[in-house]
């Protein structure tokens, strides 16, 4: 057991759903796509670490140490087949459900869900900021759920795993966000800069004012597009020297952007000088 987790989490696997077809993503393998750094994926398996086995109903990616991989059968049919393919390989008495494509889900987000079911005996089922149920963010008894999944005939989660439910739970943070379109990719990005800004300025003792993200996030693409990507990490350090020297950052950011948008031209004069 993770030692930052409680000794008395309840036993349990987990099965996360990464399959699908992405409609709204225009077919993008959506799970492998990434937020802060990691895929969509991989935050999902953090929020499991004390899972005793890990299944995952989609394609191997890649290789990943202590991971099942499993296929629902036919491929795409939807996620009630795929809940049958991970649950087949479940064998702890309770079992945490995820989608693929919760990047703010943590540990302890997955230990209060479980808690919650062994405390009532049944489902226990995530709920977003509007109180609607998020089926794919849930802790079930295993043989109940095997059992109920065995005599449904139906495709929907929401049909299977609603007569399961005996808790509801609205958890601080924002486990349930799911990233369906791409303007929900863009905001769990965005949330993510979000808070390393501020992480970062209160370990600088920096005020967070005196940061223009905007600014500076324009110049670096600027740089990174007109002159070469590794330009652009050294180009905001350069000008975190000239403001500590006094160079106002509007008038830095101003020449500097202009040097990126005409670098060509400029490194042509250089290159033919003397």
């Amino acid at each position: 057991m993770p030692a930052d987790l409680p000794a008395d989490t309840p036993v349990h696997d987990a099965v996360i759903l990464a399959g699908g077809q992405a409609r709204r993503l225009g077919g993008a393998d959506k799970p492998a796509l990434t937020v802060g750094g990691r895929p969509l994926v991989e935050h999902v398996l953090s929020a499991v670490p004390a899972a005793r086995k890990v299944v995952v109903a989609g394609p191997e990616r890649r290789p990943v140490p202590g991971v099942v991989f499993v296929r629902e059968d036919p491929p795409m049919s939807g996620p009630v087949p795929a809940l049958a393919a991970g649950l087949a390989e479940v064998t702890a008495p309770w079992v945490a459900l995820l989608a693929g494509d919760l990047p703010f889900m943590g540990p302890g987000h997955v230990t209060a869900l479980l808690d919650a079911a062994r405390r009532t005996g049944g489902g226990a089922v995530l709920l977003d900021d509007t109180g609607r149920e998020q089926w794919l963010a849930g802790a079930w008894p295993a043989a109940e759920l095997k059992s109920a999944l065995a005599a449904y005939a139906g495709r929907s989660l929401r049909g299977l795993l609603g007569p399961l439910v005996r808790a509801r739970l609205t958890l601080p943070g924002r486990p349930w966000f799911d990233c369906d379109t791409m303007d929900d990719l863009e905001e769990a990005r965005m949330h993510v800069l979000n808070e390393w800004t501020a992480l970062a300025c209160k370990e600088l003792g920096i005020d967070p004012a005196d940061v223009d993200r905007d600014l500076i996030l324009d110049l670096t693409k600027e740089v990174a597009h007109g002159v070469a990507r590794p330009a652009a990490p050294l180009t905001a350090y350069l000008l975190g020297l000239a403001q500590g020297a006094g160079t106002a950052p509007e008038d830095a950011v101003a020449r500097l952007t202009a040097l990126a948008k005409n670098w060509g031209q400029t490194t042509s004069e250089t290159l033919t000088d003397g």
